[in-house]
């Protein structure tokens, strides 16, 4: 049960980015079309599941036992994640070159996205074992990816639509965005 609250909690109820607002820079550059947010959201799940397991084994193996997580956890959390990031931009652009050169800027971006540093230090904060670490990163990946889609599939929807000349643009992907997260507070009572 523990799980399945986990799960919700991350993917709904406090989605890293229409909740916690961590990851808005991808959030808001590559959700111009589904297809681009789909490899995004792949990437990013790939990532922050890796960087979790990687983290928590270095945490708990090497900086706990010699008394150095409080010097150098988030370092060596920022160095990993960077390497496991040069890892999937090298993998997509020898898999798929067409979605390394959509996603283009955005995949380095990656390596900043505070999304993905915030989930591997809190899953060492709030003392999960590996596999709730694991199964809370994947679920904060899945709620992200699913942000990303939905917001993409809405701003594909708005090119087609009538938009006052103003509000064309990130005036109208903003105002989206604010109203999705609402639409997203609507799970706060589902988990505490």
């Amino acid at each position: 049960m523990e799980y399945i609250i986990i799960i919700i909690a991350a993917i709904l109820v406090n989605n890293v980015v229409l909740a916690q607002f961590l990851g808005i820079c991808p959030f808001i550059g590559v959700s111009r079309k589904v297809e681009t947010a789909l490899g995004m959201s792949a990437a990013v799940l790939f990532v922050i599941t890796l960087a979790t397991v990687v983290t928590w084994l270095v945490n708990t193996y090497i900086l706990v036992p010699f008394g150095l997580e409080k010097f150098l956890q988030t370092l060596c959390f920022i160095l990993i994640i960077a390497a496991l990031v040069q890892m999937v931009e090298i993998i997509l652009k020898k898999i798929a070159p067409a979605l390394y050169q959509a996603l283009g800027i955005f995949l380095p971006l990656i390596t900043t996205n505070c999304a993905v540093l915030g989930v591997a230090l809190l899953t060492v904060q709030r003392e999960y074992s590996l596999l709730m670490g694991v199964t809370y990163s994947a679920s904060i990946a899945i709620g992200f990816g699913l942000a990303l889609v939905i917001f993409a599939g809405i701003r594909e929807q708005l090119e087609y639509s009538e938009i006052p000349e103003g509000m064309k643009g990130t005036p109208i992907a903003l105002v989206t965005a604010g109203l999705l997260a609402l639409a997203f507070m609507g799970f706060a009572g589902l988990v505490k």
